[in-house]
Order: structure tokens, then C-alpha cells, then sequence
């Protein structure tokens, strides 16, 4: 069987963080997803989708994720169910996210901060690692990085743009 979920949209809240009584983080939260067609007066519905992430992931989730982050989210729905106070059966439908990515770069949500509210970073953190952060690099640069994120801005250089390759006739496969 399979059951996969891949999303893409803003927070509408802050992350909800709360730990069990063992003491493992979980956070909730809701990702408005914009749907692909627009509705009959010409304007683009959303659908507002619950999650929920444990572990290291949903503790860095609530650090770096606020209202308004544009997030990818993989992982699988799942349906549960339980009594409320009043002792009606409650459904609950929601995806339990495995992995995020934050798909902002700093610069362009502290832009949008200014006017909205919000932040993010090019960051995948996946509920399966063990550490939830992947190797730090000693040569990263704190004031553009929190403490504890790994850095990982592009080198957008060229590495052939300095030098030339010379191949002859006979070293061609054909």
C-alpha cells in the first residue's frame, strides 16, 4: 500500500510545541495549500491542511518556522479518532509529516517579514535522523546562520570557468 503526502504552502499559525509525558516534542500546525484552478469569480481557493511532526524535527520546526513560512512537508495521512468531553466520537484526518523543508531563502522572508510576518532558510530536517541537523561545517558564518544550523548557501561559481580541458581524436569513445 502506499501513502504518501507531499505539500507546499504558508503557515497560518506559529507551530504548536508540546511534549509528552515521556518527554518526546510534537508540534501541530497548519499549512494553507493553494489549489491549482481558481473558482468561478477568478480567485484561487486554499485548503488548510493540519499536520503534525515529532521528535527533534518538531522542536526545530517551532525554532525556525513561523506565520506565514513557505514549507514543503513529505509524509503519510493518517485518520484517528477519539471521545470529547461531551462523549461524541471525534474524527481527526491529518498528515504526519516524516520531513520539512523551509523553502525561503533568510533574506527573502526577512524581506517579507518587514510587510508580513514570518522566517525561513533552505533546510531539510528529517524526523528519521538521528541528530535532526546533518553534519556542521566548521567554516560557517554565524552571523548569517543560527547558532546550531548547518550552513548551507550555494557556491554559485563555476568550477571549469578557470581552466580547459583538452581531449584529442583518440581519447573519444567513437
Amino acid at each position: 500500500m502506499i501513502n504518501n503526502v507531499v505539500l507546499v504552502g504558508r503557515l497560518t499559525k506559529d507551530p504548536d510545541l508540546r511534549y509528552t509525558s515521556n518527554g518526546t516534542g510534537v508540534a501541530t500546525f497548519t499549512l494553507a495549500v493553494n489549489r491549482n484552478f481558481t473558482n468561478q469569480s477568478g480567485e484561487r481557493e486554499a485548503d488548510f491542511i493540519n499536520c503534525v511532526i515529532w521528535r527533534k524535527p518538531a522542536e526545530t520546526l517551532a525554532n525556525y518556522a513561523r506565520k506565514g513560512t513557505l514549507l514543503g512537508v513529505t509524509g503519510r495521512i493518517q485518520t484517528r479518532s477519539y471521545d470529547n468531553q461531551q462523549g461524541q466520537r471525534v474524527y481527526v484526518t491529518e498528515v504526519v509529516a516524516d520531513n520539512f523543508q523551509l523553502l525561503e531563502s533568510r533574506n527573502a522572508s526577512d524581506q517579507r517579514r518587514t510587510t508580513d510576518s514570518g522566517s525561513g532558510s533552505n533546510n531539510t530536517y528529517n524526523s528519521n535522523s538521528s541528530s535532526g541537523f546533518g553534519n556542521n561545517n566548521s567554516n560557517q558564518t554565524q552571523s548569517s546562520q543560527p547558532s546550531g544550523m548547518p550552513n548551507f548557501d550555494r557556491d554559485n561559481s563555476d568550477p571549469f570557468g578557470n581552466s580547459s580541458i583538452d581531449i584529442s581524436d583518440d581519447d573519444l569513445p567513437f
